[in-house]
């Protein structure tokens, strides 16, 4: 995209020969962009030079004007696939100043920093050629990359990206691959981690309990020891291009189980590797965009439709020679007997037949993904992972090598002493990874991305703001508490950290701190405001208050809804000046401006204001915090907001829920319920699903992963039950704001339980409800305020169903509705949003 081209005047044109100087902006460093200048100004005979300064790209030249105008052309439809140029500014040079007799490349300039970082890249289709090909000299070299691939982020220290500024400092390059570096006309030429097999990294195995390795794996090479380890049961760690993953057979149910024992990760679902698409085809559908995703530079995790069973339903795992749906239910019919372990591809490519696994295909693990209809798949992003899976006709798991919670290791002793109980074995390297990034998730949602964590393949690459923050200063945005990232914005961009973790778990938030600091000295960029979350109590909160104390800088504080919103309307290209629009959050909590606790919400937001003007009913979190971690405290708050004991018990004491419910320390909790002792009135949406799928008999008494409950209620949901009838829910008034109760609701749902209506049904019914009365009332408000457009952000805003139902029935009301796709709509878009709102309320204050 190009935000601004500067053009000369035509006057210059009747000169034999005129010369410009151009600067380009944007991701134009470690991506090939000055090879491709110079072979464009060679093919249009004209001299000068091309380098990389703190700018981006600068380029000199001198030639016939028609000439100079053809560089440019082709330079804009010819860009490197990595590159991205945000602006080129063009102007008269006096020709004299032009030395040069041909075209050069020349050595990079130095200076204040205002270039871009390129994420790093999935190996490109003619490095993984060579990779393969007996005849190459990279054959089976598990680091092999060029310009258009390989490691950027994770292994730069300092910019501009040249080789001494990264982790390949230590590697001198041979004679024959410091050819290529310096041909202008190599796919390599100046490619900084570019190395082979005599110069470069080196891959080796261990075993986690140090002894030797036995003469059967020793005598392999050492991806094809792995291969073996995995063939045979084996978890191995392996040191990736961000971190190290663990891995092992995903057609394995005892060594899944094992992983998730030792790695203390109870219901999350792993992700899953694949050789090619050909491997994953068997269990799960793929689409067009899907597809795209998968092999795209970024190469993320996908999350796919697992295919259905005999009987329709979605297969949840396997069980022996029995399936196992998500129901619960499990069929006796026989699936085709596996193939014995084989290290060959299969022969036969998998049938169309969408309700059978072909007999070549081993059963996945029960365990892989519990109770969810999806799976998170990705293709090989790198050369090793390439030559792992080049003889595993299976997917395997590959998931952060880490202890649950903690972040992803990244040195290889800290792994030796993290997950030496975890592995069994050890894939190590000596390439130094110098930031932590993670593997990106996303899904497809009516044909568009919805990014889900934005990492590995998208970060650190610059989001561009809208028209009018070009002005602002150096703003520092520090996100949230859970799924966190920073955000440095400057001179009309915004540069969102990777994912962070959440910083309730102490070596994150030590992680959040090392990465902050490297991306300032990476960027050069001192913050001249700060902005933060308004919960007093975010560890991320609390720094940037230390930042702008020690600093003496302006700190803003940003309500949690009202960032969610701008993030959106950023992404969007909404200007700084926008007209207000309706923005409903839905999420887990949020610090409301009142000092209560939020989830729930219908705003009138621009840049700068924020206005409730509708939410959720607010119901009590009895225990605070511990609501979060057992869902049925939810559940009993909402049963008793809506009902009572006395009518629950009268009414519906033969539910096995309410019998649950009486086992309970009730008087403690009545009392809680009475003083608020301990239990904050929420008016939260993700607490809602919380309590609904308590009472349905999901994750009833505990969760062990954020968002888990309603995770699984979403799952049951088949199209077919997209037929029932919704639940009903109540707009309620308390002034003349109205407030959305789910109080009628409950009643339905318990009758529902009573006559054995199934939970698949129930989950509908519950989704298309609370769909209807979020867009009834979004529309009466927007019509009573004069809106046109709706912006839907916020976690709860992830559950597909809930989503599509919302926007579909807002655009039958000729609303326009705005929903976030390259930024999460969780909490890793906040710090985006809380830097637009400082930078507009900023400069409507320097105004003034």
């Amino acid at each position: 995209m190009v935000a601004n081209l500067v053009r000369p005047t035509q006057a210059s044109a009747v000169r034999v020969e005129t010369a410009a100087e151009i600067r380009v902006k944007g991701t134009v460093q470690g991506v090939g962009f000055r090879p491709t200048v110079y072979r464009l100004a060679r093919v249009c005979q004209l001299r000068g030079e091309v380098y990389n300064d703190a700018a981006g790209v600068m380029i000199r030249v001198a030639g016939p004007l028609p000439q100079i105008d053809r560089l440019v052309a082709r330079l804009l439809a010819e860009a490197p696939p990595l590159s991205r140029i945000t602006t080129i500014q063009r102007r008269d040079i006096d020709c004299a100043t032009i030395v040069q007799t041909s075209f050069e490349i020349t050595p990079s300039r130095s200076g204040h920093r205002r270039t871009q970082i390129s994420p790093d890249a999935a190996t490109c289709p003619h490095c993984l050629s060579e990779t393969l090909d007996p005849a190459s000299r990279f054959y089976r070299y598990p680091f092999t990359n060029c310009t258009h691939c390989g490691p950027r982020l994770s292994i730069i220290r300092r910019i501009p990206y040249d080789r001494a500024h990264t982790s390949m400092a230590t590697f001198a390059l041979c004679p024959v691959c410091q050819a290529e570096y310096t041909d202008p006309l190599n796919r390599r030429f100046h490619a900084q981690p570019v190395a082979c097999d005599r110069c470069g990294p080196q891959a080796w195995l261990e075993r986690a309990d140090g002894q030797p390795l036995t003469f059967e794996l020793a005598s392999l090479q050492v991806v094809d020891a792995v291969t073996a380890l995995l063939h045979r049961g084996e978890i191995v760690a392996i040191k990736g291009l961000g971190g190290i993953h663990l891995a092992c057979d995903a057609t394995n149910e005892a060594v899944v189980q094992r992983l998730r024992d030792r790695k203390h990760r109870d219901h999350k679902p792993f992700a899953l590797m694949v050789r090619d698409l050909n491997v994953i085809k068997p269990y799960c559908e793929i689409s067009d965009a899907e597809r795209s995703l998968l092999e795209s530079p970024a190469a993320p995790i996908v999350l796919l439709k697992q295919k259905a069973d005999l009987f329709g339903s979605r297969v949840a795992g396997y069980e022996g020679d029995r399936v196992r749906t998500l129901d619960g239910s499990v069929s006796s019919t026989t699936l085709p007997a596996p193939l014995p372990h084989s290290s060959t591809h299969p022969t036969t490519q998998p049938p169309n037949h969408p309700h059978t696994l072909p007999s070549t295909v081993r059963p996945l693990a029960t365990s892989l993904a519990p109770h969810l209809p999806t799976l998170g798949v990705m293709l090989p992003y790198t050369p090793l992972h390439h030559l792992i899976l080049q003889r595993l006709d299976r997917p395997i798991v590959l998931t952060s090598g880490n202890r649950s919670d903690e972040p992803q290791c990244i040195d290889n002793d800290n792994a030796r002493e993290k997950l030496g109980d975890i592995a069994t074995y050890f894939l190590l390297h000596d390439r130094d990874i110098v930031n932590r990034v993670d593997d990106s998730v996303v899904r497809v949602v009516r044909g568009q991305r919805q990014t889900l964590r934005r990492a590995r393949g998208y970060a650190p690459a610059p989001l561009p703001l809208p028209p009018g923050f070009e002005q602002a200063p150096p703003i520092l945005a520090m996100g949230g508490e859970l799924k966190s990232t920073f955000c440095l914005m400057r001179e009309g961009e915004a540069i969102l950290s990777q994912h962070l973790g959440d910083l309730e778990n102490a070596i994150a938030f030590e992680a959040y701190q090392d990465t902050l600091r490297l991306y300032q000295d990476l960027f050069e960029h001192q913050p001249a405001v700060i902005a933060a979350d308004l919960h007093p109590d975010y560890l991320s909160t609390k720094l940037g208050h230390t930042l702008a104390t020690d600093r003496n800088l302006p700190l803003y504080g940003i309500q949690h809804h009202h960032a969610h919103i701008a993030a959106a309307m950023v992404e969007h290209g909404l200007p700084i000046d926008t007209a207000p629009v309706l923005g409903l959050a839905l999420d887990g909590l949020g610090y409301g401006d009142d000092d209560t606790l939020w989830g729930g919400e219908f705003l009138i937001a621009d840049y700068q204001t924020c206005q409730r003007v509708a939410h959720f009913e607010p119901i009590a979190m009895l225990g605070g915090a511990q609501a979060t971690r057992q869902p049925w405290r939810n559940t009993y708050a909402q049963l008793m907001n809506a009902l009572g004991w006395e009518a629950l018990t009268q009414q519906f004491g033969d539910l096995e829920l309410v019998q649950f419910l009486a086992n309970q320390p009730r008087g403690i909790l009545d009392h809680m319920l009475t003083t608020g002792t301990r239990s904050p009135l929420a008016s939260s949406a993700g607490r809602l699903f919380d309590a609904v799928a308590a009472a349905v008999g999901i994750c009833r008494d505990s969760t062990s992963y954020e968002g888990q409950g309603a995770i699984e209620l979403e799952a049951l949901i088949t199209p077919d039950d997209l037929q029932a009838a919704p639940y009903p829910f109540a707009i309620k008034r308390e002034g003349d704001r109205p407030i959305l109760s789910a109080v009628p609701m409950w009643s339905e749902l318990l009758r529902d339980l009573q006559v054995g209506v199934p939970v698949a049904t129930i989950a509908a019914r519950f989704h298309l409800g609370l769909a209807a009365a979020i867009a009834q009332l979004a529309t009466e408000l927007a019509h009573h305020q004069h809106l046109t457009q709706v912006v839907l952000s916020g976690g709860v805003f992830q559950n597909q169903v809930l989503l599509i139902a919302v926007q579909e029935q807002l655009q039958q009301q000729g609303l326009t509705v705005l929903i976030p796709h390259e930024v999460p709509a969780n909490d890793g878009g906040l710090a985006l949003g809380q830097g637009a709102i400082v930078i507009a309320r900023h400069l409507s204050f320097s105004s003034k």
